[in-house]
């Protein structure tokens, strides 16, 4: 029986599940397959799924047998490649590579000083993509907001618009049905010259996902379908909510989320074997004292855990998020709840990290929150880092120069070295008289300061004006079909 790998290199620094635990759950994520079955709304998945030796019952239930679950497994990719807008390698989804952009469709940004929770406009879109276009670990985009000032229909087409007119970088799309991503990609697609040099370089990955308890809508699986059908990465993540459509202990999450996620791999490979799989889940426990789905939270963060040592079991690259969680503005909860997550994204080495900038259980973004929320990706890299330990850096020569009793600030091996040390810009170091003298700023001053200099002085690189105006036309078909 195929059982996947479990990697024991040295680079791995935190798993959540031991190997004993990870064989577990793959073996009873099969036996939920096999013996409980999922509810599959889509004829030709059925199809798919009928002809490859599964059992289809009672019209849309299907059981699936193990061996077909471990061919899939065997059939997808261990890594894929995301492209930048100029088609440059930008992002290795492999190993324990680890990557972060923010999320998408967000109904409410929140207003620095004011605190106002107000509905996205275009505009608001158009500056937050700029802004993670600018920001260094920001790795990737998500839309960010659900632009209330254009037809609702034509929301995720015109998220995308202003994705690539916005930002080089690479991007995670969310499209309603398989009208927007057909759209998605033939505006992708301009921008490469033709689907088959989009095939080639992939410019985003799609998400999509099924409905916790173990049924699968017809959109999220057509989405999937289409995805495998033009070799477009995607995932197949059940978003579930611990105690209510999910377990509510971390395991039995786990385990379900898996089950689901292994569902949508099955279906994928039998449309398209080889096309690229982003495995994954993510989950906001319920807190049974209020009933709200809890962003950021310690089982959350061992269930994402989870999810990426079953990733690396399957030797399939890794979802899931960081940056978010529950606090309603930018304060000193958003920022511990961040600077956890965030720290342990890169330790459990998660692939795709989404949602940097999530507030208020996904409802609301800040962009003070999302530049803080930069640094401390920053800060979390250098602190991760191998610790080198060749001959120039455990400075056996330095040490012996200065001796007993002396002092580094004046020896060479500090003039070669002193700038490799972290620095945030937004951190504050000073010591309390220069703090003051300077303004006595908090982080969340400097982040509003930083956001307001990025806006009025920071322009993106715009498309050649033949490509705008193909992106401009797709645009134009679009509304009109809605008409």
């Amino acid at each position: 029986m195929y059982l996947g790998k479990t990697y024991q290199e040295t680079e791995i620094m935190y798993n959540t599940l031991t190997p004993a635990q990870t064989r577990e759950i793959h073996s009873k994520s099969c036996r939920i397959l096999e013996e409980i079955g999922m509810v599959v709304h889509h004829e030709e998945a059925l199809k798919l799924l009928k002809d490859a030796g599964a059992f289809v019952e009672e019209g849309d239930k299907v059981f699936i047998p193990a061996s077909l679950v471990e061919w899939a497994i065997r059939r997808a990719p261990s890594r894929f490649t995301l492209y930048d807008r100029d088609g440059n390698a930008a992002m290795h989804v492999e190993n324990r590579n680890v990557y972060f952009g923010t999320g998408s469709d967000t109904p409410h940004l929140i207003e620095y000083g004011t605190r106002e929770r107000r509905r996205w406009k275009k505009k608001d879109v158009e500056n937050g993509i700029t802004l993670c276009d600018y920001l260094e670990h920001i790795d990737f985009v998500m839309s960010m907001g659900l632009i209330s000032d254009v037809d609702i229909r034509m929301n995720t087409r015109e998220q995308y618009a202003v994705m690539i007119r916005k930002s080089k970088k690479p991007q995670i799309v969310v499209c309603d049905d398989v009208n927007d991503l057909r759209d998605v990609i033939d505006m992708a697609s301009a921008i490469r010259g033709g689907l088959e040099q989009l095939q080639k370089k992939p410019y985003f990955a799609v998400y999509t996902e099924p409905s916790s308890p173990l049924v699968n809508s017809f959109d999220a699986i057509d989405k999937l379908l289409l995805c495998a059908e033009t070799r477009m990465p995607v995932n197949y993540a059940a978003g579930g909510v611990s105690g209510g459509t999910t377990p509510v202990t971390a395991g039995g999450t786990i385990l379900l989320n898996n089950a689901e996620c292994l569902l949508g791999l099955v279906i994928h490979q039998l449309k398209s074997p080889g096309a690229p799989f982003l495995f994954g889940y993510g989950n906001g426990p319920m807190d049974m004292r209020t009933m709200q789905s809890v962003y950021a939270s310690p089982t959350e963060i061992q269930i994402q855990g989870g999810s990426c040592d079953m990733a690396r079991f399957y030797e399939l690259p890794s979802w899931g998020e960081a940056g978010d969680g529950a606090s309603k503005i930018c304060d000193d909860q958003s920022t511990m709840e961040a600077s956890q997550f965030i720290l342990m994204a890169a330790l459990q080495g998660c692939n795709i990290t989404h949602d940097v900038g999530y507030m208020d259980f996904g409802l609301s973004i800040s962009f003070e929150h999302l530049v803080i929320c930069d640094e401390i990706i920053g800060r979390t890299k250098a602190t991760v880092t191998k610790v080198e330990t060749n001959e120039d850096y455990l400075a056996f020569d330095a040490i012996k120069r200065v001796g007993h009793g002396g002092n580094y600030m004046g020896d060479e091996h500090t003039f070669q070295h002193l700038r490799e040390d972290w620095s945030g810009e937004l951190s504050d170091y000073n010591a309390y008289d220069n703090w003051k003298t300077k303004g006595s700023t908090t982080m969340g001053e400097r982040a509003h300061q930083k956001v307001q200099r990025i806006l009025e002085t920071y322009r993106p690189e715009p498309l050649p004006e033949k490509i705008d105006q193909e992106i401009e036309a797709i645009l134009d078909r679009a509304r009109k079909a809605l008409k």
